[in-house]
């Protein structure tokens, strides 16, 4: 293992994170375990991400995989693909967006482009909504749009962005409200913004923030903003690379807790929908998606093989009500969680919904940021089988947790009591 970190130190970026003071190469998975080089077994409450959204080695995904791989991996987009025919039919019926039209990439990043490019060209306006605390990906102009200092390397960008408040309910000028006065509060603090500013294309926003650390406004905040955009033509989308395909439990997609409005113009998703392989893609409006006036295609973007990946992979899903699952076991979990948090000063909050849950450390008594408690949670969780995720705008200070979406009751005991052990052990 020593060896291969020292041949990845030497050949690869020195800002390509890697965690754990000693990082583990995982080498098989199945279910909701992972196994490392040593033959360690893990439960795996982070899913690569949470890009494995059913079940690692998955036999129906493996096995459309494997009979698609037989026969073509990749065309282009250059000629017919049925997969991503079929694919995309489906995507767009779950869709709620009306006459919806689907546009295949390989990554979240890059799905985020696209919906900037429809944005700006449909709107003839560089400048851009985001919000604070946030993240879209690792491309040049989805880092300018990127509201969380940690993950934006340069302030360059081929965008105007202008920050709102609103995704983070806990921490800001407004969080001392109540739910009502906080959405109030925002909905004035943007049409103040609005005033100042020649009309944006479009406000993106995750409905639950990602690597901010899970964080959320109240249920009807983005539907409030909505009716400002509206009246200005200014686009909504929605960012659902994390929040897609039912992992909040309660609804399918993120945005439905702000539906009250209707669904956004955009739609952008990526990681779950294909549980290891590469698929991203952007969801919208015929006239937005046809806007585009110049040739444009995808190499890599619905290739045979992702699609047979995607395909399966959502059929099972909704088969087995897997949306369904995360309600009623991440209901369990999060409950479970906040018990332990009770007893733990330096647990600040326990947040997020479904199998999309967030625990932010901070110094008792303090409220601020305990980065080094996080890491070191980390590492306790892992010496005792459970492997998370960190993240959060004020120094990567919150536990991810995201496990497959197929979870059960007993594992989700086992992986509470793993991390109850490992804030003791780290207080």
């Amino acid at each position: 293992m020593s060896d291969l970190h020292a041949r990845h130190r030497s050949v690869l970026p020195d800002w390509l994170a890697l965690y754990y003071d000693n990082p583990l190469e995982i080498t098989h998975g199945e279910g909701r375990h992972v196994w490392d080089a040593d033959g360690n077994k893990y439960l795996d409450f982070f899913g690569g991400i949470l890009t494995t959204m059913t079940a690692h080695a998955l036999p129906e995904v493996t096995k459309a995989v494997n009979e698609q791989a037989g026969r073509i991996v990749h065309s282009s987009t250059l000629y017919l693909n049925r997969p991503m025919v079929e694919l995309a039919e489906r995507i767009a019926h779950v869709s709620g967006i009306p006459d919806a039209r689907v546009f295949f990439t390989t990554s979240g990043t890059e799905a985020n482009d696209t919906a900037l490019l429809l944005a700006t060209t449909y709107r003839r306006s560089n400048t851009v909504l985001a919000m604070r605390n946030s993240y879209h990906g690792r491309s040049f102009s989805a880092v300018g749009i990127t509201g969380n200092r940690g993950w934006s390397p340069t302030s360059l960008s081929p965008l105007q962005t202008l920050y709102v408040h609103g995704g983070v309910r806990t921490r800001g000028p407004f969080a001392d409200l109540d739910d009502a006065e906080f959405i109030d509060a925002c909905v004035e603090d943007l049409k103040d913004l609005l005033g100042h500013t020649r009309p944006p294309a479009a406000l993106i926003a995750e409905p639950i923030q990602g690597v901010g650390g899970f964080t959320s406004p109240p249920d009807g905040l983005y539907a409030a903003f909505r009716d400002v955009l509206n009246a200005s033509g200014i686009l909504w989308i929605a960012d659902e690379v994390q929040t897609g395909w039912g992992r909040t439990g309660e609804h399918f997609w993120g945005w439905q807790a702000h539906g009250q409005s209707g669904p956004p113009d955009i739609v952008t998703f990526a990681k779950g929908i294909g549980n290891g392989m590469s698929i991203g893609g952007v969801i919208a409006r015929s006239e937005i998606m046809n806007c585009l006036d110049a040739n444009s295609i995808s190499t890599f973007g619905g290739t045979q093989i992702t699609m047979a990946a995607g395909l399966a992979n959502l059929g099972y899903l909704l088969e087995h009500d897997l949306q369904g699952n995360a309600r009623r076991v991440g209901g369990l979990l999060i409950e479970r969680l906040r018990a332990v948090a009770a007893q733990d000063p330096g647990v600040r909050e326990v947040r997020g919904r479904g199998l999309m849950i967030g625990v932010e450390l901070t110094r008792p008594g303090t409220g601020v940021a305990d980065p080094d408690r996080a890491s070191a949670v980390l590492e306790a969780a892992r010496a005792d089988g459970l492997l998370l995720g960190k993240g959060g705008g004020h120094n990567t200070s919150a536990l991810r947790i995201a496990p497959p979406l197929s979870l059960t009751v007993a594992e989700a005991e086992d992986g509470a009591a793993i991390l109850e052990n490992a804030l003791r052990t780290t207080q």
